[in-house]
């Protein structure tokens, strides 16, 4: 017996299968090999197509059914994993009107802001835990703004795992988490916020059909099943954002658990039991994947947008023929400190951490006859984590206290150089495990379909395979609060 879990990053879709009995993780394939393309038709935009998602979803499906290591006959349910905040629009038809605004995108934050002020500062963060920003909301609103003639044809709204999952099934659906992550969503009254729905104009109709985040959300429809080479009916039994299912992979799960990332863009996602929020609304706070109204466990979120994406533009323009694995080893060979060599990693939108502000990557300090290649690789790498600590002390202003933090081997965390600066630069320990995002898809599917009869029971398995302890971290004390003055000063 088999799980499937998808999930739709920004750069690829990957997907793996799961075996129930051992919770492991049996095959993985991705597509495209190539980063996927942000369209940016101005600067602050950024859009992608959700149907090359959807050809890419099949195609990722079809080519890890082809490893032979497993019967797709045997998959008896199918979980979504996705990038968080992005606006999918559809109309009766159930066909894409616009390309999908992303979660990098910021068109929308003065939107966002005019709504804060409008709806009140204090009440938008007791109601939403956030402000606005340039959340989904406040997208949908700047195509009802900008966009008139789309907007008439909109028949749903959906995050971009409810677009795959509709594409599966048929069925368009939601969950709290989803609406929450959206800016949708009132923790107070526990109901969609008439607050935003009335400031926007935005109707009601336009919300999918609400069901529990650990459920089933629609069958497999007959000739999907049949062109993928699954069966027929079985359910999509889960759907989550990217980082609470990053978080659930992690079996991060409880109060004062916490998780990271670092794929496209960086992440430290803490779970929470209250409905906590920062007044600056420089890190949010959406429902876990264990929210309910009765424990209302909620995932305190600080989001780095310019983390993979600024090792990617280092590596296409001053490497594009090297690996990361090459690059990562070329990093080692450069000091603790890069020489003095410094960046900012800030240049892929917004970042909410600053307040929403744009201030665009920066190499500083550059010395033509002393840096190199690896001082580059190691800087932007330093960078980078140097911005996770500055995120982090926010979360720490906020009551977020972590001794440990989980994460993936994946992505960035699988830079040694990388890794041990995060360890040192914030002071905690970090444990590394195997599962990824796919993973996580697959095992909630398991148990949003009853095949396991609680989280607790689809980690069973969880193991640690390393764990990273502070070593230099009196070393780069002083090389941070450098780097901190010079961000603080470009702001």
């Amino acid at each position: 017996m088999y799980l499937l879990g998808i999930d739709l990053g920004t750069s690829s879709i990957k997907v793996a299968v799961v075996d129930v009995a051992t919770q492991k993780n049996i095959a993985t394939a991705q597509y495209p090999e190539e980063e996927t393309v942000i369209k940016s038709l101005q600067s602050g935009w950024a859009e992608q197509s959700p149907n090359d998602w959807w050809q890419n979803v099949q195609q990722a499906i079809l080519k890890l059914n082809s490893t032979g290591l497993f019967d797709p006959k045997e998959i008896k349910a199918i979980g979504i994993a996705y990038q968080m905040h992005g606006l999918v629009v559809v109309d009766k038809n159930q066909q894409i009107l616009r390309d999908s605004i992303i979660w990098c995108d910021s068109r929308a934050v003065e939107l966002g802001n005019s709504a804060f002020d409008a709806i009140g500062k204090e009440k938008s963060l007791k109601h939403l835990l956030n402000s606005p920003g340039n959340f989904t909301a406040s997208k949908l609103a700047w195509v009802k703004a900008n966009e008139p003639d789309v907007y008439s044809h909109i028949d749903k709204m959906m995050l971009p795992g409810d677009f795959i999952a509709m594409k599966l099934t048929g069925a368009i659906t939601t969950s709290i988490s989803a609406l929450s992550e959206g800016i949708f969503w009132d923790f107070e009254n526990h109901e969609i916020s008439k607050d935003v729905m009335d400031y926007y104009g935005i109707s009601g109709n336009l919300i999918p059909t609400m069901k529990p985040l650990f459920s089933e959300h629609g069958y497999l429809k007959a000739d999907i099943a049949y062109s993928l080479g699954l069966p027929s009916g079985i359910p999509v039994a889960y759907k989550s954002g990217d980082q609470p299912n990053n978080a659930l992979s992690l079996n991060v799960l409880k109060p004062g658990e916490v998780a990271a990332t670092a794929g496209t863009s960086g992440v430290i996602y803490g779970v929470s039991d209250g409905l906590t929020y920062d007044k600056q609304s420089r890190v949010n706070t959406f429902a876990h994947v264990t929210y309910s109204e009765e424990k209302k466990h909620t995932g305190v979120l600080l989001c780095i947008n310019g983390t993979g994406s600024m090792y990617r533009w280092a590596k296409h323009n001053f490497a594009p023929k090297a690996t990361y694995a090459e690059l990562n080893n070329l990093a080692s060979k450069a000091p603790i400190g890069s020489n003095g060599l410094k960046v900012l990693p800030f240049g892929n939108g917004a970042e909410r951490m600053l307040n929403n502000k744009y201030t665009g990557a920066q190499l500083l300090g550059i010395d033509l006859n002393l840096h190199d290649q690896s001082a580059i690789f190691r800087a932007v790498q330093e960078g980078i984590a140097f911005s996770f600590r500055y995120g982090l002390d926010i979360m720490r202003e906020n009551g977020m206290k972590p001794k440990v933090i989980r994460a993936g081997r994946a992505n960035l965390f699988l830079s040694d150089v990388f890794a041990q600066t995060f360890v040192d630069v914030t002071g905690i320990p970090v444990e590394l495990y195997e599962n990824d995002g796919s993973v996580g898809a697959a095992l909630g599917a398991g148990i949003g379909a009853g095949i396991f009869k609680s989280a607790e029971e689809a980690f069973s398995n969880h193991q640690v395979i390393k764990t990273l302890i502070p070593q230099h971290s009196a070393v780069y004390e002083p090389i941070y609060q450098d780097w901190k003055k010079i961000l603080i000063k470009s702001l």
